[in-house]
Order: structure tokens, then C-alpha cells, then sequence
């Protein structure tokens, strides 16, 4: 009885979870079918349900191609998410490396002030930043949305470093210095590499976060900066069409593709320690 009891509550728990889990995917799944809708409509026509294959079609992922707008969006997400990943990279780096240090002063202060952006309501920080931005000649600039998304992506980087130094066995820099090395040069071929696959992991999401965000660019970007979710959210108020619906796909796609880059940096990282 006892284990017919457990069976029971372990088919109930995997239930609730599968469940749980349709309730948070389904919506992301059924913009997949609705993209490739041959006609320019949001709903699932007749020859979708009947799944004939004259009711799909590419053309809302050739119109992304043929659409000057769309591809400016792409190239503007990719060169500021890649500048502000990388910066983020760097100072994030950097201040989990400071703060990972035990006589660093007012640490536990200073920590919650670096990762602040990451908590505060987004619409405050874009509207600190237009105003800030506005008044040093940064507004509606590339420059100034790079600088304001690698503000926002540095949070995460210092949190994936500082998980990965809280495993860091500091007498390797000791050892290291014993035998002449000095601090750049411990750094970059002892510690950097022990904790590379943290660095990779925060630039991802930096990286994330810069290509995902949309407030801030509505405040501070101009007309030749518009990224993709600024471009998504111009076409739901101007023109209602299903290219919205083939960029969303592409970017779940992409969004699959982070994760998994993640996991693998993950596991890398655990094998680095095991070794060490």
C-alpha cells in the first residue's frame, strides 16, 4: 500500500509539472504554426486545421529579408548587443573580482548597488538614463544605448563570475606568485580560464538582456536605432502583420539556442573545477 501511495503522489506531482509546463509554453508554441500562415491573418484559417500545405508558406520570413526596416532592426540588435555584451563583460568581470575580495570595504553595499539595474523597474532606469543621456549629448545615439544596456547586463555578469569565484581555490594565485608570476599574469593563465565558462555564461545573458529590451530603446533610441522589439512593437501599433509573428519564431529559436550555450558553459564549468 504504502508504495502504490507514492506512485500515486509521484503521478500527480509529474502531472501538475506537465501541466504547468503547457501553460507557460503553449502560448510561445502557437505563434510556430501561425507564422507560416500563407494568409496575413493572427487566427489559424481552414486549410491550416485541415494542415494543407497551400495554407503555408515562407512568405513572412522572406518579407524579414526584403524589408529594408526589418533588416536595419536585426543589424542594430546584433552591433548594440554585442558592444553592450562586451562591455558588460569587462566591467562586470572586473567589480566580481573586487567584490569577491574579502577586504573589500562595504561590500555587501556596494554588491547591492552594482546589481540594482537588474531590480529596479526598467521604465525608472530608462527615464534616469533619457534625462542623464539627454544632457550629455548621448541621446537618440548607438553610444548611448550600448552604454545603457551594458548598464543593464552587468548585473548578470557579476552574478554568474561571482558563483563561479565562490569555487575558486585562491592558494592557485598564491602558488602562482611564489614562483614569480605577477598579478596580470596569474590572472590570465590561472584564473581566467577557471572561471572562463562564468565570464561566457554572464556575456550570454548580457548579451540577452541588451537584445531583449525595448523600454529603454522607446526613451533613448532614435530613428536609425531601432532593434528588433522596437521594430515589433512600432509594427503592433502601426501595421498588424504576421512578419511579427516569423521574427517572434526566430527568436524563440535563438532564445533555445542561448540556453543551451548556457547549459554547456555549465557543465564545462563543473568539469574545471572537478579537475582542479
Amino acid at each position: 500500500m504504502p508504495h502504490i501511495g507514492w506512485k500515486c503522489l509521484k503521478g500527480a506531482f509529474v502531472t501538475v509539472v506537465a501541466l504547468g509546463f503547457g501553460f507557460l509554453i503553449l502560448p510561445l508554441l502557437v505563434i510556430i504554426p501561425l507564422s507560416f500562415n500563407v494568409e496575413p491573418y493572427f487566427t489559424f484559417t481552414e486549410g491550416m486545421l485541415r494542415f494543407d500545405g497551400d495554407a503555408y508558406s515562407l512568405r513572412w520570413y522572406r518579407s524579414i529579408v526584403e524589408n529594408p526596416e526589418w533588416r536595419a532592426a536585426i543589424g542594430n540588435s546584433f552591433f548594440i548587443g554585442i558592444f553592450a555584451a562586451a562591455l558588460a563583460t569587462v566591467l562586470g568581470t572586473l567589480a566580481a573580482m573586487g567584490l569577491n575580495h574579502p577586504k573589500f570595504p562595504f561590500r555587501e553595499f556596494v554588491s547591492a548597488f552594482v546589481i540594482s539595474p537588474m531590480v529596479t523597474p526598467v521604465i525608472i532606469v530608462a527615464v534616469g538614463v533619457f534625462f542623464f543621456y539627454s544632457a550629455i549629448g548621448l541621446g537618440q545615439t548607438r553610444l548611448g544605448l550600448i552604454l545603457a544596456h551594458a548598464m543593464l547586463g552587468a548585473p548578470f555578469v557579476v552574478i554568474t563570475v561571482s558563483a563561479t569565484l565562490a569555487g575558486f581555490d585562491h592558494t592557485l594565485l598564491r602558488a602562482a606568485a611564489s614562483l614569480g608570476a605577477g598579478p596580470i599574469t596569474a590572472f590570465r593563465r590561472i584564473q581566467l580560464p577557471i572561471i572562463a565558462p562564468g565570464v561566457f555564461t554572464g556575456a550570454l545573458f548580457a548579451f540577452a538582456a541588451s537584445f531583449d529590451e525595448v523600454v529603454i530603446v522607446l526613451f533613448l533610441g532614435g530613428v536609425d536605432q531601432r532593434t528588433i522589439p522596437r521594430q515589433m512593437w512600432s509594427g503592433i501599433r502601426e501595421e498588424i502583420s504576421p512578419t511579427i509573428l516569423a521574427i517572434a519564431t526566430l527568436l524563440i529559436a535563438f532564445a533555445i539556442l542561448v540556453l543551451l550555450a548556457v547549459e554547456l558553459l555549465q557543465k564545462s564549468g563543473k568539469r574545471i573545477h572537478e579537475d582542479t
